[in-house]
């Protein structure tokens, strides 16, 4: 059990010593230097998987990786959080004394130590057990570790933390690897529900299933004939809905497509299947019933409980709107949030105007809450074959994707952000979407020169970046912008990212290294509750490039 203390005002995760994953703590070391530079370097296709071979990260409980922060080390892929070592010029008394540890510094000229000294919620030593005696005052409180492992206060660079916590109060679809077990799941849980309420849920996915197609409404249908249901893949891109569902929304064979969105249709009769991509998940998901403001904040404390138990100090908030962000701030005023979160709203929208208006947020509630940032989702995800792509699909010639928003609607808020001070990050997947947002930010820093904007050095992000065109890769660097990527969906999408992409535009899927070699910052994170949100998992990806079964090419 990982044992999270609060250490004056910081969050450090204590853990006793477990089985690592590599033999020693060299071992690792050595790994990182060699895995970092060449064997997670993109260049490598992704493996091709014999059929019937299983490894399914974002869904089993029992191929975890389990966090073990013996390991725990490596630069550039987390965002560390409020780490300082500051040998004061002159020994002064403490308030706190950690000994006996096994502290991470992340600091390559020192990279071990054994305690800490905290003095008015800062730490001002990080040294040995015998250099902290000095700072052992009359009243310093001293705290034996007894070996634990202490690493700095790691940040999740982009997660959802209000749908962590509904993914646990609704359905939760985790784990379903067949068919069966996805409508053995759903079927046990229409005894449960009251007739005419709906039955949603999220986290099922069909690419480990036997065959590996999307569900269809009238296998729901003989389940759950009367319940209405709606529930969403684990990307949160895509859901299926019963034929109860369908009826109330009125969405049938004459329903056309919303713009950034498909309705997938029988190629036969031309009725929908059920499945909902999308912006044409909003024909159904604006009918069901919101949650109640105690249910938001049910699942607002859920999402910020588990985060804090897998030893996340912070995460970025990718995309929220104004009652979530109200219900935010009534929370940190009550004292409820111990987390702290670098929000985002969603824009194009009332609340991005607000936003925009009203100006960026920093350092409230003690250092605990920041929102300087708009969020826009530009194109769909690869799995539900979403995703923009410059060509079509390999295992589907007759789609390449679609943009989910207007360029000419981005444009004014662009603009408006720069001479407001707030950063834009925009979800991009696609090699399409990708080169379509390059090609707007780089308009709008043109647009609006260093001397007119609030912070000359906006430092814009295209959140995931996912697969990119050799000619666009080195912009990122040239252009400022900040490619937030989370390692874990290298690791689950590499089981069916060959046969959307096809081998050749691999060589510019995942592209970690090459980023960081062309001069990129590179924010990592989860995208929880996508994937399972752990930090061990994202390490583990991002040195290794391996499934958590040791699966590569």
């Amino acid at each position: 059990m990982s044992v999270v203390q609060s250490l004056a005002g910081l969050r450090f995760s204590l853990r006793e010593r477990s089985e690592p994953l590599y033999k020693s703590a060299s071992a690792w070391q050595k790994e990182i230097r060699h895995t970092f530079s060449r064997r997670c370097n993109e260049t490598a296709p992704l493996p091709y998987r014999e059929s019937g071979e299983f490894d399914n990260v974002k869904t089993s409980q029992e191929r975890q990786v389990k966090p073990s922060l013996s390991y725990v080390g490596l630069r550039g892929i987390l965002s560390f959080l409020c780490f300082i070592v500051a040998q004061a010029s002159r020994a002064q008394s403490a308030d706190t004394i950690f000994v006996n540890g096994n502290i991470y510094t992340v600091n390559d000229l020192k990279p071990r130590a054994e305690a800490i000294a905290v003095k008015n919620e800062r730490i001002v030593f990080v040294g040995s057990d015998a250099d902290t005696k000095k700072f052992a005052g009359d009243k310093a409180h001293v705290v034996d570790l007894h070996g634990y492992t202490v690493v700095p206060g790691m940040t999740d660079s982009h997660c959802h933390i209000f749908e962590i916590g509904e993914r646990e109060m609704t359905l939760n679809l985790e784990g379903t690897n067949t068919l069966e077990d996805f409508l053995a799941k759903i079927k046990e849980r229409v005894v449960q529900t009251t007739r005419g309420k709906w039955l949603t849920g999220r986290g099922w996915i069909e690419t480990f299933w036997t065959p590996p197609v999307f569900p269809k409404r009238e296998q729901l249908d003989k389940i759950a004939p009367d319940t209405p249901v709606f529930l969403t893949r684990a990307d949160g891109h895509a859901a299926v809905a019963n034929s109860a569902a369908l009826k109330i929304c009125a969405v049938d064979k004459e329903t056309p497509n919303p713009f950034g969105g498909e309705i997938l249709k029988d190629q036969q009769s031309g009725e929908p299947t059920g499945m909902l991509l999308d912006n044409a998940m909003d024909l159904v998901a604006s009918k069901i019933p919101k949650p109640t403001a105690a249910e938001k904040q049910k699942a607002l404390l859920l999402g910020i409980d588990r985060e804090v138990r897998l030893g996340w100090c912070e995460i970025q908030n990718a995309g929220s709107r104004q009652p979530e962000i109200d219900l935010m701030r009534k929370l940190y005023a009550e004292g409820k949030i111990k987390l702290r979160i670098y929000n985002a709203v969603y824009g194009p929208g009332d609340d991005a105007q607000r936003f925009l208006h009203d100006g960026a947020t920093i350092n409230d509630f003690d250092h605990h809450f920041t929102q300087r940032t708009v969020k826009v989702i530009f194109d769909g995800a690869l799995g539900s074959r979403g995703a923009a792509l410059l060509k079509p699909y390999s295992d589907a010639p007759d789609t390449s994707g679609y943009l989910t928003e207007k360029e000419s609607d981005l444009r004014p808020i662009f603009k408006a952000a720069l001479r407001r001070g707030i950063q834009v990050e925009t979800h991009a997947i696609g090699d399409r979407a990708n080169r379509a947002i390059l090609d707007l930010y780089e308009q709008a820093l043109k647009a609006v020169p260093p001397n007119e904007r609030k912070i000359a050095e906006p430092r814009w992000r295209v959140e995931h970046a996912q697969i990119l065109s050799r000619q666009d890769l080195p912009r990122f660097a040239k252009l400022g912008i900040i490619p937030s990527m989370q390692p874990s969906h290298a690791i689950s999408d590499l089981f069916f990212a060959p046969s959307r992409l096809g081998m050749e535009r691999l060589g510019g899927a995942y592209a970690w290294q090459s980023l960081i070699k062309s001069g990129c910052i590179v924010a990592g994170g989860s995208d929880a509750p996508v994937e399972r949100g752990e930090p061990m998992i994202e390490f583990y990806a991002a040195v290794t490039r391996k499934s958590v079964k040791g699966f590569s090419s």
